[in-house]
């Protein structure tokens, strides 16, 4: 079995590509998360019970076995605890790093730039430091298509300048994306970052716009839209996301003639945010109530990815439109929630 260690296990994406990896049995994984309180921990908790982490044995810094899978281990660990996380990379020797964790949010970043600085750089260096201490073949870390910021490109390409982020969070990404650089050119250490776009789905983050909306919806508040509902986003399933990590991590990475690399990842078609909109309110049978307000400090008008280079490399191909995602993540938003 291939060794792994995923970060941000408890997070959304985190906890999706664990479920995934962890099924298949081909992986021995270690993973961790710090479980902070940016937003409900009880979500947290409960992503963990179906990875089989019961919330009764968890303990700081203390490796609990799954209930659940016998490949998986989880550590509840802050990263920028470097000795702790040492101590972890013995334990298990990882061929392979998975990096999703992060503070997340674009908006939060505005009011809370020191979260940023230790979560995302910081943490992210000790990352990049023990992979190289103990020769970690691949090591694959997300990044954002907040990156982008103000090109004034109508489809995002790898290869276009992303020197004019407009977020404290979007230059986290990017001094990862050039941290990573350093280091693979330094130590030969193969390195992969994911643009991730809008990404969807059951399980999601509550401050995001599918669950703010949607509990909106239903207890008949308005919802707010900004930009007058002028915004376009490539709106990306969750299933297609770990889809596309699990071949990142799956194809020989010694097959590639570059130690740095990086993608986007998401579903190459925007969709405009009124049309997302009337799929939920399709899906609840629903008409939402709106407040109509001013673009955000930090957002942009539209994302568009162009999906590509990870489609050549690694033959991604997002198989889930709004019209199938939205009903899904209702599915289980409505379950979870207790709306039925």
């Amino acid at each position: 079995m291939k060794k792994i260690i995923i970060t941000g296990s408890a997070g959304f994406i985190g906890y999706h590509l664990t479920n995934l990896l962890a099924k298949c049995n081909n992986y021995e994984i270690i993973a961790i998360d710090n479980i902070n309180s940016y937003y409900d921990i009880q979500l947290k908790l409960d992503r963990l019970e179906q990875l089989g982490i019961s919330k009764d044995l968890l303990a700081e810094n203390q490796p609990i076995k799954s209930l659940k899978y016998k490949n998986l281990v989880f550590y509840k660990t802050d990263l920028n605890n470097f000795h702790q996380l040492e101590k972890i990379f013995k334990y298990i020797y990882p061929e392979v790093v998975c990096h999703l964790a992060a503070q997340a949010g674009v908006r939060y970043s505005i009011s809370h730039p020191e979260e940023y600085i230790s979560n995302n750089i910081n943490a992210f260096f000790n990352i990049l430091k023990l992979s190289t201490d103990f020769s970690v073949h691949h090591l694959v870390y997300a990044s954002s298509s907040s990156v982008y910021g103000l090109t004034g490109e109508q489809i995002y390409s790898e290869h276009q300048s992303t020197e004019k982020p407009i977020s404290l969070y979007a230059a986290t990404k990017k001094s990862n994306e050039l941290l990573a650089h350093v280091y693979s050119h330094i130590y030969q250490i193969y390195t992969t970052g994911l643009r991730f776009f809008t990404v969807y789905g059951p399980w999601g983050r509550p401050d995001m716009a599918p669950i703010l909306f949607s509990k909106a919806i239903l207890s008949g508040e308005a919802i707010q839209v900004f930009n007058n509902g002028h915004l376009e986003r490539d709106f990306t399933y969750i299933d297609d996301i770990v889809k596309g990590v699990e071949s990142v991590i799956n194809k020989d990475i010694n097959l590639r003639d570059e130690y740095f690399k990086i993608y986007n990842i998401g579903r190459g078609k925007p969709e405009k945010l009124m049309h997302f909109i009337s799929e939920l309110e399709k899906s609840f049978g629903i008409t939402a109530q709106k407040e109509y307000l001013e673009m955000q400090k930090g957002d942009v008008l539209k994302t568009f990815a162009d999906i590509s280079e990870l489609k050549n490399d690694f033959g991604y191909s997002p198989q889930t439109n709004i019209e199938k995602g939205i009903p899904e993540f209702v599915k289980w938003f409505k379950i979870y929630y207790d709306y039925n």
